[in-house]
């Protein structure tokens, strides 16, 4: 029986691609669209994700990522120090800035300058060049996304930038994940940076920490601000910090969710008013079958299998089609770093499921109220 269902489906070929063409459109639209929404929203942690060596962050109370910062006096640094179960603890300097290329082009940037004597707060990968070279005076190390959008035609290696009427010159890209705006990423020395940001009495921005063995980072953070009264977080908090930061204060999520409901509805749509015409213009067989005995469970479970085969073949295109889009867009910047969650591929089986059960129960009531004598009328 379950044989004849299949052949049943694949018998009537306009409708059987239409089913499978609402599946995997449901299915790709729905992927897509959760792939981008996730990996577009953890740019918000990338200046935690491109720090490799920090175990914990301390800041002002008043701030909330690594974008949005109040400075810290410089006597921060030493409490944080003081603090039992700290190993070690630098500064970190992050802020904004105009700066001028050599071909006379205005381009906003972000600096960030990490501790003179250890570097850390650098990318943990170099494309080109080494942490070294920020020994040379005004050395910065660009990002390579930034790189590529600050110098399309040319190798950004060796070129010089006005930053404040101060000089800088490029002399390494670091591979990084890019920021949530894009901006192109500027690293230096943490004196250096002081000197192409000029500001306010307090300028630093945070103090990077690392746990002495025996603590958990946990422990760390609870006593530096018991002892301190600052505000101090764990890597994985302070990632977490910047994701909440852009799903509180952006529209993001509502535009996305209308895509991804959009897709469930289109999904339903089509796979719906085929299936339902399906089963009308093999009513009739239907019928044939529930005449020589068949029975509603086992009428039930050929729809069931018709739906399965639909729904499996409709939802692997659909992953693939993913999985080649990202391929295709791995090279573009706006898309680097890409990947697909795996939760991301359950959400989309657990709509197709949704999708095939309310088209299918839709379907199956025509089957079950079909009377046998009607094949013979």
């Amino acid at each position: 029986m379950l044989w004849i269902a299949i052949r049943m489906l694949t018998g009537d070929r306009q409708k059987f691609f239409g089913l499978l063409f609402g599946i995997a459109f449901s299915t790709l639209l729905i992927t897509q669209q959760l792939v981008i929404f996730v990996n577009l929203i953890e740019r918000g942690a990338s200046g935690v994700y491109n720090n490799a060596n920090a175990e914990i962050y301390v800041m002002d109370p008043v701030s909330r990522t690594t974008d949005v910062i109040y400075p810290l006096p410089s006597t921060a640094l030493d409490q944080v120090r003081s603090v039992p179960g700290v190993e070690w603890a630098v500064p970190q300097l992050r802020a904004n800035a105009a700066v001028r290329t050599s071909t006379g082009d205005l381009e906003q940037v972000a600096i960030i300058g990490v501790d003179d004597t250890t570097l850390i707060g650098l990318p943990k990968n170099l494309l080109i060049g080494s942490k070294e070279d920020l020994s040379i005076p005004d050395t910065v190390i660009i990002d390579d996304v930034g790189a590529e959008r600050m110098f399309e035609d040319g190798d950004p290696i060796g070129q010089r930038l006005e930053l404040n009427d101060q000089r800088a010159v490029i002399r390494g890209m670091a591979d990084t994940i890019p920021s949530f705006t894009s901006t192109a990423v500027l690293y230096t020395t943490y004196s250096q940076a002081l000197r192409y940001v000029p500001g306010t009495r307090n300028r630093m921005s945070l103090v990077l920490a690392g746990v002495a063995e025996g603590t958990t980072p946990e422990q760390a953070v609870a006593r530096i601000e018991e002892q301190t009264g600052l505000r101090a977080r764990t890597s994985k908090q302070f990632a977490q910090d910047g994701v909440d930061f852009i799903i509180e204060n952006t529209g993001i999520p509502f535009n996305f969710g209308i895509t991804v409901a959009l897709g469930f509805v289109v999904g339903v749509a089509i796979v719906g008013l085929t299936f339902s015409l399906f089963i009308r213009d093999n009513i009739k067989q239907f019928g044939a079958l529930k005449a020589i005995g068949v029975t509603n469970g086992k009428l039930v479970r050929m729809v069931g299998v018709q739906a399965g085969m639909v729904g499996a073949i409709g939802y692997a295109l659909g992953l693939v089609g993913t999985a080649v889009f990202i391929w295709a867009f791995g090279n573009n910047p706006t898309f680097k770093g890409f990947y697909i969650p795996w939760q991301i591929p359950l959400i989309s089986f657990v709509a197709v499921v949704l999708i095939l059960a309310m088209t299918g129960w839709i379907a199956m009531r025509k089957v079950l109220n079909t009377e046998p004598a009607a094949v013979f009328r």
